[in-house]
């Protein structure tokens, strides 16, 4: 087989690299080159589903709570104490003493206007799931709220530690979603300098940060995010030395990068889960993959177990549930789908398809993941035409009900609970391809439950149905091969959030 052009392309780069040092201009301008394989295409993080958006959220804003990365315990943020008050009410006594970007001062008033704004349905957020939890919030002082909740939420804490930054009330009042898009103001160890959507942002320390933050004073002066898409101009432009952290380095190339003088490279299981995800109800036509039969087949067709040596490495894992292990609720149980052409074929025979059919399959990550799913889709018959688009509209297309089959990836938005993706595709969002109510009860239930066992108990029926009927087959954990120069202090964590604010040269 003739070696696919973009890899030729980058290995006659790295041979070229073995023969010289990359320079290290990062360090010499105290600025932070990064790359991001998708654009960010909207800087307000409640309008934003995005990986990015999610590491640019972490450098412009605090959360009331913070959460430690390696145990995971709960810390002070722009909270310094909370508590339930019952099952729905959670009490908050704020910090003070911090400014925004913009020299306000934060207190109760940001965090009111900042949550019923999001919560109001007027205001269509792109991910309910995150805050629609919440019902109201409450000024009880100026540095003091309570969190009304619409029902049980034994997670909550989970999601104040994570997706719900607090903006400024009196800016945000102003400008709205699309100013905040353009010129974002935070309390975080970083401020927007220049944004250009889609193409790069540039973040400058914030020299005022608070003192006593859970994240430590940010150590590098600057921090620059370039739109990379192509991989091999990612990694030339790190040979280079314009660029100083790479990630999802292609694992073909880890090891060439390996012997690169003055580069670094690591890796490290993440909770993001890879899924394909079947259009059970038929919300873009009456399709053969409405049949359990049909997607059973497909499930059997697809080799994970290749599928995950060969793009994802040795850190990475095939996965029983459409979850991750450690997220409470993550049933592990359910049907098995080993890989098995003859069942798949005789599957295939068996719902009326001995030919298989014309579909099309939805994705945004590396053609080469794309065309490797579609090929062991070609053998048994399903003729998978490959619709490949950067991740907002990849993420439109499945909103609009149009994707038979999508493959995708979730992180949870780094949320230790298997809500945080459960809730999104089983429980009737935008997301739900499933159509099954009593599905939805089930995680609903998971969701809202306080007691940790009938919680678990909902979460395995749930999953049992989702596996059973092979609504969604989730196909690996994503190990990430991270790139670097040798004179970053970096490491990785397995939510998934590179922190670039603890960051220093060496």
């Amino acid at each position: 087989m003739a070696m696919d052009f973009a890899k030729q392309s980058a290995m006659i780069v790295l041979g070229a690299a073995l023969m010289v040092t990359p320079a290290v201009a990062g360090k010499k301008t105290d600025t932070l080159n990064i790359a991001w394989d998708q654009p960010l295409d909207i800087a307000d993080a409640y309008f934003n589903t995005s990986r990015e958006g999610i590491l640019a959220a972490r450098m412009i804003w605090d959360q009331l709570i913070e959460r430690d990365p390696d145990t995971f315990e709960y810390k002070g943020g722009l909270a310094t104490a909370w508590r339930w008050i019952d099952d729905l009410t959670i009490e908050l006594d704020l910090r003070q003493g911090v400014i925004f970007h913009n020299g306000q001062p934060f207190d109760a008033d940001d965090v009111v206007y900042t949550f019923n704004f999001v919560v109001d349905p007027a205001n269509k957020v792109l991910n309910m799931t995150n805050v629609g939890w919440m019902k109201s919030t409450e000024k009880i002082d100026p540095y003091k709220v309570r969190i009304h909740l619409r029902e049980r939420f034994p997670a909550a804490l989970e999601y104040l530690a994570g997706p719900t930054p607090i903006y400024p009330h009196k800016y945000y009042a102003e400008v709205g979603p699309q100013g905040m898009a353009r010129k974002p103001i935070g309390t975080g160890p970083y401020a927007v300098e220049s944004l250009e959507p889609g193409k790069s942002i540039v973040f400058v320390k914030n020299a005022n940060y608070w003192e006593g933050s859970a994240r430590g004073k940010p150590r590098i002066g600057k921090v620059v995010e370039r739109f990379i898409p192509e991989k091999t101009t990612q990694i030339a432009t790190l040979l280079s030395g314009d660029l100083d952290l790479m990630w999802y380095v292609p694992p073909d190339q880890v090891d060439s990068l390996k012997a690169v003088p003055g580069l670094t490279v690591s890796a490290g299981e993440t909770m993001r889960v890879g899924y394909i995800y079947f259009d059970a109800a038929g919300r873009s036509g009456d399709t053969p993959l409405k049949d359990m039969r049909v997607r059973r087949a497909i499930a059997h067709a697809i080799d994970r177990e290749q599928f995950t040596r060969t793009f994802f490495g040795s850190e990475a894992r095939v996965l029983a549930a459409p979850c991750f292990p450690t997220q409470l609720g993550c049933y592990q149980e359910g049907a098995r789908y080993d890989f098995n052409l003859t069942k798949a074929k005789a599957l295939m025979t068996e719902a009326g398809y001995p030919n298989g059919f014309d579909t099309e399959l939805y994705a945004f990550r590396p053609r080469q993941w794309d065309d490797a799913l579609a090929g062991y889709m070609r053998a048994i018959g399903v003729r998978a035409r490959i619709s490949m688009l950067q991740y907002p509209a990849f993420r439109d297309k499945n909103h609009a009900g149009v994707t038979p089959i999508s493959f995708g990836d979730w992180g949870s938005y780094s949320i230790n609970d298997a809500s945080a993706i459960l809730g999104n595709f089983f429980r009737g969002s935008a997301d739900d391809f499933s159509g099954d109510k009593e599905l939805a009860e089930w995680v609903k239930e998971g969701d809202t439950n306080t007691d940790k066992e009938k919680r678990l108990t909902a979460y395995r029926k749930a999953i049992s149905r989702i596996m059973e009927q092979m609504y969604m087959l989730p196909t690996n954990s994503y190990s990430i091969f991270y790139a670097y120069t040798s004179d970053l202090n970096f490491r990785s964590f397995k939510d998934e959030i590179p922190r670039y604010y603890l960051y220093s040269w060496k």
